[in-house]
């Protein structure tokens, strides 16, 4: 009788008529599709506040800089339209651009240092260092993320000053000449700055780095071993090409740490000296507090946010097409 009543089910099936199974199908869409619709109304009742909160706090001081830019404004008084004089200012005075070419020499210090160091460093801890060590050796480089850049600021200022532990680190070895006010001499204070980055940003970067190289599958080094490849093969053919994505999420946080570099900047040189160290930071909060010129130093942080896309995006788009 079973096997009677499963051989009519598909006779049955097949004997309806074609509304009869239109309304058939649409009485299973119907919950299916209140469902979704219940699941998307609470995905946006969480996401909602959130997007509030950024178009208030993000979008619309955004807007305004842009709007401010295209005014000539002290800040307190009435603003006159100016149009995009202001970004002619800022691209053809000498000054403001000094501070833009600062923020890419800092680059170099805060970015391709900080990745390049950090792969080497990871490797090495990932290959030597396990166990205890190895997690003591991640704590302690990545000591400086904790630390506040203003507290970071202060105590570099003090090892670097002239009668500061490096200096006096120098002349105990013989090197009194070279000992000098790294902050305060014009050839080094913007490299003085930059160490300053790299000691912060490094932890980040290796920590970041090993859990990329956790990932990887140690068979790939097992088969390269017993190929005869050494550890820089290694590190070129198999841990590089595996740790794009990381590589690029380190260079993406880097780069705009440097480009937006404030903190550190000002607690260590102010800018100085003579404008050795300016950055686009900087020179902002002069122009808009100090000086202000509310127009000119939004014309500035425009300039600089978009210097800042034109550098991350191709960034982000490569380690994207890479990593897929």
């Amino acid at each position: 009788m079973t096997r009677a009543a499963d051989e009519a089910g598909p006779s049955r099936a097949i004997a309806r008529s074609p509304a009869q199974e239109t309304r058939r199908r649409a009485t299973r869409r119907i919950p299916r599709t209140r469902g979704i619709r219940r699941q998307t109304l609470i995905g946006w009742a969480f996401v909602v506040p959130a997007l509030v909160m950024y178009g208030l706090f993000v979008l619309q001081p955004l807007a305004l800089t842009v709007q401010y830019s295209l005014y000539r404004w002290d800040g307190v008084g009435p603003a006159s339209f100016v149009g995009l004089s202001n970004y002619v200012t800022v691209l053809s005075e000498p000054r403001l651009l000094e501070t833009l070419f600062n923020a890419f020499r800092l680059v170099l210090f805060f970015s391709l240092i900080p990745v390049g160091l950090g792969l080497v460093t990871a490797s090495v801890i990932q290959r030597v260092a396990g166990g205890r060590l190895g997690t003591m050796s991640r704590t302690v480089l990545f000591l400086p993320q904790v630390i506040p850049l203003v507290a970071a600021g202060i105590i570099w200022g003090r090892l670097l000053s002239l009668p500061g532990l490096v200096n006096q680190g120098l002349a105990a070895i013989g090197l009194d000449d070279v000992t000098r006010a790294w902050l305060g001499d014009f050839d080094t204070a913007l490299s003085a700055v930059g160490i300053i980055g790299i000691w912060v940003l490094l932890g980040f970067c290796t920590v970041l780095l090993l859990t990329g190289m956790a990932k990887i599958d140690a068979a790939l080094y097992e088969s390269a071993r017993i190929d005869g490849a050494g550890w820089f093969a290694e590190f070129r053919a198999i841990t590089v090409p595996s740790l794009r994505y990381e590589i690029g999420v380190c260079l993406t946080v880097t780069v705009i740490a440097a480009l937006a570099a404030f903190d550190i900047v000002y607690v260590s040189t102010g800018g100085g000296p003579g404008g050795a160290t300016a950055v686009p930071g900087i020179q902002i909060y002069i122009l808009a507090f100090l000086e202000r010129q509310v127009g000119l130093a939004s014309a500035l942080a425009v300039v600089l946010v978009v210097l800042v896309l034109l550098v991350i995006l191709p960034i982000q788009r490569l380690t994207r097409e890479r990593a897929l």
